[in-house]
């Protein structure tokens, strides 16, 4: 009985931080902006950025939920991309070594992350409470094949190409592979949220702790969001820049490798949907966490990579995207055993222990590569 009048108190505590920390994180912007940043300052930047991108997530969220689908999802996947987008551009024109392969790193990252870190997570422990969990495979095939499709065709087709020397894309090749980003991502977003919506939804036999649905948010609170979330943005794009040579002098300074910052970015931009997706798996709402997850890692591709290649060819910078082999090779693991675990459509603790050893190998061959 005290479960419920604490999570309400706990739920007006954050949002009255979601309401204040974009006006902070704008202010602490045009303070710095410009500055010298000692290690203090690079502290409370460091911290107003990562507050900055969780928040503009909750915000993206209460506009989605207000307007439905299918412009919810997309209005949540526009802001997780231009959050995205505006790290790895920023981490690019910083310079440095593997600065053109950042937005490659990043997008890898994020498809390791998700498959094996996020997945293998809610799998395990959705398993642990509820002994089998089952889930549609009418959705997951399809995230699947679309998953595949841009991966391959995105990270690994540009090793391969005889256009340009290098893992690198021709102009004309890089605006190929981008428009086929954006209409496979359009075709998924079309399939799941009108055609097929049915098929993303949870089964009947899912017994969620958390079935009620809550009230969608009047249109005061979604406008208020809305200006909060453009507020947000602005103040994820200008702190970026900031801590950019910061980030990169400092994965230097530890003797890691390049690759590390886009697993750092990746890491950043997934953990709203990371901490939804293992509530829900929790709760033992597995559908949503696939949904969640799946989603998330299709997003990365079809959106940021298009984005980010229309800038390097406007912007002039360079564009590294084919994997190298011990990659490509993590990656073709890490989708092979997704196929196996999702075409089931149930899973124990054994699918979900596989998934976390994936990841832990991704992490310890990132850091010692």
């Amino acid at each position: 009985m005290i479960r419920v009048p604490l999570l309400r108190s706990l739920r007006r505590y954050l949002s009255s931080w979601f309401t204040w920390i974009p006006v902070l994180a704008a202010t602490l912007l045009a303070f710095a902006w410009g500055r010298t940043l000692g290690p203090f300052a690079v502290m409370v930047v460091a911290l107003a950025l990562i507050a900055a991108v969780l928040t503009a997530v909750h915000h993206a969220e209460v506009v989605a939920h207000r307007v439905g689908e299918p412009f919810g999802t997309l209005i949540l996947a526009l802001a997780v991309t231009v959050i995205e987008v505006a790290l790895v551009v920023s981490m690019i024109l910083s310079g440095g070594d593997g600065a053109s392969a950042i937005a490659r790193d990043t997008v890898y990252a994020a498809i390791m992350i998700v498959c094996n870190g996020v997945v293998g997570l809610c799998l395990l422990l959705g398993s642990l409470r509820h002994h089998e969990i089952k889930f549609r495979v009418d959705s997951t095939s399809p995230s699947l094949s679309v998953l595949i499709s841009l991966a391959v065709l995105v990270l690994v087709l540009p090793t391969f190409t005889t256009s340009t020397a290098g893992p690198t894309f021709s102009v004309p090749q890089l605006a190929f592979a981008g428009v086929m980003s954006v209409v496979l991502y359009a075709a998924f977003v079309f399939f799941q949220t009108v055609r097929h919506r049915d098929y993303f939804l949870p089964l009947d036999t899912d017994n969620s702790i958390d079935d009620e649905h809550a009230a969608p948010p009047s249109v005061r609170q979604a406008w208020l969001s809305l200006g909060l979330l453009l507020m947000c943005l602005v103040a994820v794009v200008g702190l970026a820049k900031l801590m950019a040579p910061v980030i990169r002098s400092g994965v230097s300074a530890m003797g890691a490798p390049a690759a590390v910052v886009g697993v750092l970015i990746a890491m950043l931009v997934l953990s709203p949907e990371t901490v939804a997706a293992v509530r829900a798996a929790r709760a033992n709402r597995i559908q949503t966490s696939l949904n969640l997850a799946l989603g998330s890692a299709l997003a990365t591709i079809g959106l940021t990579i298009p984005v980010v290649a229309a800038l390097s060819v406007v912007l002039g910078f360079p564009l590294v995207l084919g994997l190298p082999a011990k990659e490509m090779v993590l990656l073709a693991l890490t989708l092979v055993v997704s196929v196996l675990t999702l075409a089931s459509g149930r899973a124990t603790v054994l699918q979900g222990m596989v998934h976390l050893v994936l990841f832990a190998a991704f992490l310890f061959l990132a850091i010692v590569p």
